[in-house]
């Protein structure tokens, strides 16, 4: 087992890596995630030496604005941009990584905003831990974020079970009698577990991801959930890349170009999406 220290040392290093290789020079927009190895990405931009003075920071909920804050940066809420506005880059962890680099995100309960942030960069970029890497989602994380409308929460409930989630339940505050937690948005979590997800590649091996008992492909799963009247968004990040959509016409991805792990030796594995 890596001793805590260890394990600390591999996600600065992963987020100094994910910096030194994906930080514009003349950054004027970049977003910033929250969770644990975030923090070393904000040191490593820090450390670099670039000049920041004219950069502004998007943060992604109120924890990564007071560490954007907290680093001495300009930290600029994301419905303060001017429209039209397209970020550098944005950085941001999971709760999980597949093969494929689709994530689940929302542990945290800020998925909507994680997920316009990295709708509107140029790339964006994964930083975690090594335990977040599985083969498939679901594999040790048990279960999708969804943000739901507070007056939709049971009617999302009851169809989030005909499609064969298992026993999916409202988020509470850390004291249950405060009731469910609220979002930034003021509405609630639902996470919802469902078998392992499989990836298109197995879709494309033969295997059945359209729901049947429950089994989905990440991408149909995450659209079934979508499509139920109530849901602002799924914590399933999956798709096209920046790149992909820019090619397209559009702005950004819901999946990173690449995903940065700090490994339990102290080194860095680095995962890049296909092109």
């Amino acid at each position: 087992m890596a001793s805590v220290s260890v394990i600390e040392a591999a996600k600065r290093a992963a987020g100094k890596a994910a910096v030194e290789n994906h930080y514009p020079k003349d950054a004027r927009f970049v977003g910033i995630g929250s969770g644990s190895t975030i923090v070393y990405v904000v040191e490593a931009i820090k450390e670099s030496g670039v000049d920041t003075s004219a950069t502004k920071y998007v943060p992604t909920g109120f924890q990564s604005k007071q560490l954007i804050l907290s680093a001495g940066l300009t930290a600029v809420d994301f419905d303060s941009l001017p429209e039209g506005t397209v970020l550098d880059v944005a950085f941001d962890g999971a709760d999980e990584v597949d093969d494929d680099l689709n994530l689940i995100k929302g542990g945290g309960a800020c998925l909507f905003q994680e997920k316009i942030v990295a709708l509107q960069a140029k790339e964006f970029i994964c930083v975690a831990d090594s335990r977040k890497l599985q083969s498939r989602l679901l594999s040790n994380w048990k279960y999708i974020p969804i943000e739901v409308a507070p007056i939709a929460a049971a009617r999302v409930l009851t169809a989030l079970r005909e499609i064969g989630s298992i026993q999916p339940a409202l988020r509470l505050n850390t004291d249950p009698k405060q009731g469910p937690l609220k979002t930034d948005q003021a509405f609630y979590i639902i996470d919802a577990p469902f078998p392992t997800l499989l990836t298109a590649s197995d879709v494309a091996a033969g295997k059945n991801g359209s729901g049947q008992d429950g089994i989905w492909e990440v991408e149909a799963l995450s659209r079934a959930i979508k499509q139920i009247p109530g849901v602002l968004d799924v914590g399933i990040f999956s798709g096209l890349t920046g790149p992909q959509a820019r090619a397209l016409g559009g702005v950004g991805g819901q999946k990173p170009i690449a995903a940065y792990f700090g490994m339990p030796d102290g080194s860095v594995s680095v995962r890049k999406a296909a092109a």
